[in-house]
């Protein structure tokens, strides 16, 4: 039987080894997007003329008028810009994996996918929450004209597709062309392109089916109004009662 050596050191406690800062450090957050952005190109460019239309004559009137001309056309002005802008240059609305925020022209609506019920299309394109209320879409308006479009464009593929894809030779010209329908490569042909609006609430559905699920996409809908669009119009209303009235 053997005996600890009295003048052998004790064997010092291991310590505790600490994880290193690859195990401390948390796992990276998944990267997010700036949001996706729908507007209506043609309410901007008529927004645009409109605004520089009301410049042009308001401002003249101001400099040029005489009497009460020129507070008239000051309380035009500020009656007539805020509405412009909030039926052309303010509606959008903008998607992102959690949520969709709907900008009307007098109010803010922001809606979590968990609480979208389903995006509908007919006359116009809305959003339906889960307590049943409409919101409608300004910034996506719907265009028949272009669905008609679409649907010739359509059945005139179908018909040459039922053809063999030959197309009509008798004039040597291709029954697709000018309807935007046009051929791939190896010579198949490509669909016809849906009305914008159309492929925007496709994309706003398959965003929804996606993330309805999500526990990031839950939470309440929340209204705000813009108050910073009505107050003016509002002033400018009452502004040029108060001229008729006077004058």
């Amino acid at each position: 039987m053997t005996t600890p050596d009295p003048q052998s050191p004790a064997p010092e406690p291991s310590k505790p080894t600490k994880p290193s800062k690859a195990a401390q450090a948390p796992a990276p957050a998944a990267p997010r997007y700036k949001d996706r952005i729908y507007r209506s190109p043609a309410a901007l460019v008529g927004g645009v003329l409109l605004l520089a239309l009301v410049a042009w004559l308001g401002i003249d009137a101001v400099i040029t008028g005489e009497g009460r001309t020129p507070w008239a056309a000051l309380a035009v002005m500020l009656l007539v810009v805020p509405l412009v802008v909030a039926y052309t240059l303010r509606p959008a609305v903008f998607v992102n994996d959690d949520r969709l925020r709907v900008r009307n022209p007098f109010r803010v609506v922001e809606l979590p996918w968990g609480q979208v019920v389903s995006l509908r299309s007919g006359f116009t394109n809305e959003v339906v929450d889960a307590s049943g209320v409409k919101y409608q879409l300004w910034a996506l308006p719907v265009s028949l004209r272009a669905r008609k479009k679409a649907s010739r464009a359509q059945a005139r593929l179908d018909a040459q597709a039922a053809r063999g894809g030959r197309g009509d030779r008798r004039d040597g010209r291709d029954p697709a062309a000018g309807l935007g329908i046009g051929f791939g490569p190896g010579g198949v042909a490509e669909g016809p392109k849906r009305a914008e609006t159309d492929q925007a609430m496709d994309e706003l559905r398959k965003t929804h089916e996606a993330r309805q699920e999500e526990p990031a996409a839950q939470g309440e809908v929340t209204v705000r109004w813009a108050y910073e669009i009505a107050g003016p119009a509002v002033a400018g209303a009452v502004l040029l009662a108060v001229l008729l009235a006077v004058g």
